[in-house]
């Protein structure tokens, strides 16, 4: 598993913090398509606190998996803090876990509902709140990829530590 210092640190942080707390998680991944479940898994121990992840990457999965608000979609686009936030509440609720994770964006290398690549929205919800966050990263898609999952994981943190 190759995994930089920085992601490996705050996977330990989210790991840590997760099992202390007795919290559970769950995921729901478009851009980033499993690859923050795969950081998280990536350690031993995630099945302590890591219900589930999800890749829906289609609008389609993200309206029948998780349930997202077609009429959101519809308003704001696939791509936008508004079907971020709903994603994160929606795999939250499908699962019963108390905290969540998701992303939606344009890994490029075409503009996608207007959207250019490199822009990024993710959502960490606990239930008692619901963080989101817009970002633009530059770079072929792996790396925007990469810098998306790891922004998010950074996100989770902040939630979880309150």
């Amino acid at each position: 598993m190759i995994m930089d210092r920085n992601t490996l640190e705050v996977v330990s942080g989210i790991h840590e913090i997760f099992r202390e707390k007795g919290l559970t998680l769950s995921i729901a991944e478009s851009c980033t398509g499993g690859l923050i479940s795969h950081y998280i898994t990536a350690l031993p121990g995630a099945s302590a606190f890591f219900e589930a992840g999800v890749v829906t990457y289609s609008i389609e999965s993200k309206e029948r998996i998780l349930g997202a608000s077609h009429e959101i979609i519809s308003t704001h686009g696939v791509v936008s803090e508004e079907t971020a936030r709903d994603m994160a509440e929606k795999v939250r609720q499908l699962t019963g876990t108390e905290c969540s994770l998701s992303t939606t964006g344009n890994l490029g290398p075409d503009v996608l509902e207007d959207k250019e690549a490199g822009l990024v929205y993710m959502a960490a919800s606990s239930g008692a709140q619901t963080l989101s966050m817009e970002m633009r990263f530059t770079g072929d898609r792996g790396k925007i990829k990469e810098n998306a999952a790891l922004a998010a994981l950074k996100l989770l943190l902040k939630v979880v530590k309150g």
